[in-house]
């Protein structure tokens, strides 16, 4: 299987320990409401509503951390990306609890842009080809991470205090950007963001997503799919709890998640490599569907570890495959804008999944898992027909000049 990696840069490899330790301490997400109704004080509405900014903050910061890298560098823009969230978490504590309603938003924004950031000093440094193997290995430093770090955030927060999960969360940070200034030297992130064609900015945002009409396609299935995706930690659980399942029986299933992400993820990566991607999105989409379908069947023990084994493997197949796509795709002025676009969209979830799943759960409970069932598959369908396009019209033959007029004249004699 390690010969599938070969291609992956030595910059790569380097920088997963730093991504692999921010990910062990970035549990404060998991306990954060917890942490202001209780230790802080706050009622369940002022909560949400910090909450609720932090969240557009993290969105916000998705969207923009990679335009901003295409700009002044996305080695830089993540070293201070990572500074400020880091001392944001670490002075957290210390804060009086009305400054937390910019603090926290603050820091939210901060690590969204790390994430994008962080993608796009990837695709910067990878070469096309082998951007795929290369986010795989990210991601599944990544995701081994998230497993360890809540169990190790209930450990901190109960034996020490929440205050302590919110300085190891910035250390954790400040750490990944004193690593990652160590082992990526600039020089391999210096690549001078490339000229627009015009010696500006291009046919703009719009411009250059309408000349590539498949990324349009994936983006909007990825943003559709990802509030369905993000059910599992919001409205799933609640949907258990009413079947008789408890917090212990949740927690199993969602173990489940990280488990095969962490075996499959690398395996999956080297044997589809050179499979269209497009395709292997659309039929990751299929599955994330086909994960919530399995709820239809009845709620229990075997239906909820079904759901899960699918989820994660349409997670597996979506997920790796879309980043690379779209900086395969991106033009050479605006990879960390791309970047920026899909980690925006791939973490809208975060803010939309909460509160149009709940709506809907409490209005109509039934409604929820056909829904979400007939959005995944559509989304997949969609992801699937532009890559049937792309391929129809790689393979219509070029017009003849004279039918498009670009015949040369005749040079007078």
């Amino acid at each position: 299987m390690l010969q599938g990696f070969k291609g992956v840069p030595r910059a790569v490899w380097m920088l997963s320990p730093g991504v692999f330790v921010n990910a062990v301490s970035s549990f404060t997400f998991v306990f954060v409401f917890v942490y202001l109704t209780g230790p802080r004080g706050l009622s369940v509405t002022e909560a949400g509503l910090v909450t609720g900014i932090g969240g557009i903050g993290l969105i916000a910061g998705n969207f923009t951390g990679g335009g901003y890298g295409d700009r002044f560098g996305h080695r830089r823009v993540l070293l201070i990306a990572s500074a400020l969230a880091g001392g944001a978490l670490t002075l957290l504590p210390l804060l009086p609890t009305t400054a937390l309603y910019a603090a926290l938003p603050l820091a939210q924004y901060a690590l969204g842009a790390i994430r994008s950031a962080n993608a796009a000093l990837v695709a910067v440094i990878v070469p096309e080809g082998a951007r795929r193997q290369a986010f795989a290995v990210v991601r599944c430093v990544s995701n081994g991470g998230f497993t360890l770090g809540p169990p190790l955030g209930a450990l901190i927060a109960t034996g020490l205090s929440y205050d302590w999960l919110f300085v190891a969360d910035g250390v954790g940070t400040l750490f990944f950007a004193l690593w990652t200034a160590r082992v990526v030297p600039a020089r391999s992130a210096a690549r001078a963001p490339a000229a627009a064609p015009d010696g500006g900015l291009g046919r703009g945002v719009w411009g250059e997503l309408r000349a590539r009409p498949a990324v349009l396609v994936l983006l909007g299935a990825i943003l559709v799919v990802d509030v369905v995706y993000r059910q599992q930690y919001s409205t799933f659980p609640v949907h258990l709890a009413d079947h008789g399942l408890d917090t212990g029986a949740y927690g199993l299933i969602l173990a489940l998640n990280g488990a095969v992400i962490l075996v499959l993820e690398l395996p999956a990566a080297v044997a589809l490599r050179a499979r269209p991607p497009l395709r292997v999105v659309g039929v990751g989409l299929l599955l994330v569907g086909a994960g919530y379908g399995a709820l239809l069947l009845g709620t229990g023990i075997a239906t909820a570890v079904v759901m899960m084994v699918l989820l994660s493997l349409g997670e597996i197949l979506y997920k790796t495959p879309a980043t690379a796509y779209v900086a395969d795709q991106a033009p050479a002025h605006a990879i960390g804008l791309y970047q920026s676009l899909y980690a925006g969209v791939s973490a809208s979830g975060v803010v939309l999944g909460p509160p149009l799943g709940g709506a809907l759960y409490s209005a109509a409970p039934g409604l929820l898992w056909p829904l979400c069932v007939v959005l995944a598959a559509g989304a997949g369908a969609a992801v699937l027909w532009a890559h049937a396009e792309q391929q129809r019209r790689a393979a219509r033959p070029a017009r003849p000049a004279h039918e498009t007029g670009s015949q040369p004249k005749a040079v007078a004699g």
